[in-house]
């Protein structure tokens, strides 16, 4: 679970009645032109009273979440936690003079999930130092927004250090920092910033946007999703509407079934699946987010196995009815499209198969013929699946094969989706 909260959460897409040109809500403060003094004002009405940490942590539980990732500081520079470097805070600042990470990494503890940190390392439009606004240019590359050298390697010494160490030690074990953005940072402060988190908590990992390929793990860009499989280890950061902290009027969400096929599309290609929700600024979090988080949960109920500890699919072709992990001894079919009259074939598979089943009746066989060539050492193993889809959304069939699953690259491995005749 992503979380994107802050002070943005009050205006949440609005400032002076007027709707703010950029979908993305965090970003409001620069958007909308609001200075650091009118912006600091928001901060007085910042009373997030129905915030409740173990309802959140019970909410991605029950998504089926491993991980928390929750923005302890954003591009507006607000402290989103109890920091005795800066009074410009949520404990010192607000009426509101708890600190919620302190009581997320409590509620984190107890149902045994990970917590772990957002914090934007160069962006920072409040404090002296700090990058300012970035335009994206065609290309898709950030170019540099002005900022002095020497003043932004104080603002990193000075603000981003500190910070960085009160959140690895104030509140336990934590999972990884989420940084964000890097900009301005060149190779030097990148890597010197990471081995600082890793000074401090050794077993915390590095987000990818530390900058200059030096993180523990790749980050691809928001709501990007990999065309194929990718080598290493990487996570894609998602949202279910347009904006990442919350905006009143950002109702265009996506369903049930569109989400779960993008957790299932990054399995199958190697990728950690990262999904935002915007809580509003009284603490709550959207109607509309906990019912989509609650489906995906019933569904990875029954089919958690496909997921949870799998690889990426063994092809490299992607298949129009659906997606493929696995698991030493496992190959798990992720149905999108049911093949007509339930007749479906598994080309190249290397492996001799001993059983089919489906994850909602784990204990009834499928009944499954394999014919090997023995020529070229692989076989095509044909599927006999009941005539209708199983589940509305993605239905799962777990074949058991002998060791991790070799395939031939080389065979066509289009799958019909009608029936073939014998």
């Amino acid at each position: 679970m992503f979380i994107h909260w802050g002070l943005y959460a009050i205006p949440a897409g609005m400032w002076k009645g007027e709707d703010c040109s950029d979908p993305l809500g965090e970003w409001i403060m620069w958007t909308s032109n609001i200075s650091v003094p009118e912006y600091e004002q928001l901060a007085s009405k910042f009373n997030p009273v129905k915030f409740d940490a173990e309802e959140w942590v019970a909410i991605a539980c029950r998504a089926g979440m491993k991980y928390l990732v929750i923005t302890a500081k954003h591009h507006d520079g607000f402290a989103m936690f109890d920091s005795p470097c800066s009074p410009y805070s949520i404990v010192k600042a607000t009426p509101f003079r708890r600190d919620p990470m302190k009581e997320l990494a409590r509620a984190c503890r107890k149902a045994g999930i990970r917590l772990c940190f957002y914090y934007s390392q160069a962006q920072d439009w409040h404090a002296p130092g700090g990058a300012g606004k970035v335009e994206e240019s065609l290309n898709g590359v950030w170019a540099n927004p002005t900022v002095p050298p020497s003043a932004f390697a104080r603002y990193l010494e000075e603000k981003v250090k500190p910070q960085v160490k009160e959140l690895l030690t104030q509140y336990g074990p934590v999972g990884l920092i989420w940084f964000d953005t890097p900009i301005v940072m060149n190779p030097k402060q990148s890597r010197d910033l990471r081995n600082f988190v890793h000074r401090l908590q050794p077993d915390c990992l590095v987000s990818g946007r530390v900058g200059h390929g030096v993180g523990d793990y790749g980050s691809m860009g928001d709501n990007a999703f990999p065309p194929g499989k990718v080598k290493g280890d990487w996570e894609t950061p998602a949202t279910m509407n347009d904006t990442w902290g919350f905006r009143s009027n950002d109702h265009n969400w996506k369903s049930v079934k569109t989400l779960l096929c993008l957790l299932v599309n990054c399995a199958s290609k190697g990728v950690n699946y990262l999904l935002n929700v915007g809580p509003t600024g009284c603490g709550v979090i959207p109607q509309a987010s906990i019912f989509r988080l609650k489906k995906i949960g019933d569904w990875l109920k029954i089919n958690s196995e496909a997921i949870y500890g799998t690889q990426a699919s063994p092809y490299d072709s992607a298949f129009d009815w659906g997606w493929i992990t696995r698991k030493e001894g496992k190959l798990y079919l992720l149905f999108r499209k049911w093949p007509r009259s339930g007749r479906f074939t598994l080309y190249g598979l290397r492996n001799q198969a001993h059983k089919a089943c489906l994850l909602e009746h784990p204990g009834k066989k499928i009944r499954f013929t394999q014919v090997f060539d023995k020529a070229h050492k692989y076989s095509d193993v044909e599927i006999f699946l009941p005539p209708r889809k199983t589940n509305q959304h993605i239905s799962v069939v777990a074949l058991d094969i002998d060791g991790d699953a070799e395939v031939c690259q080389k065979t066509i491995m289009s799958v019909p989706m009608k029936s073939r005749a014998k």
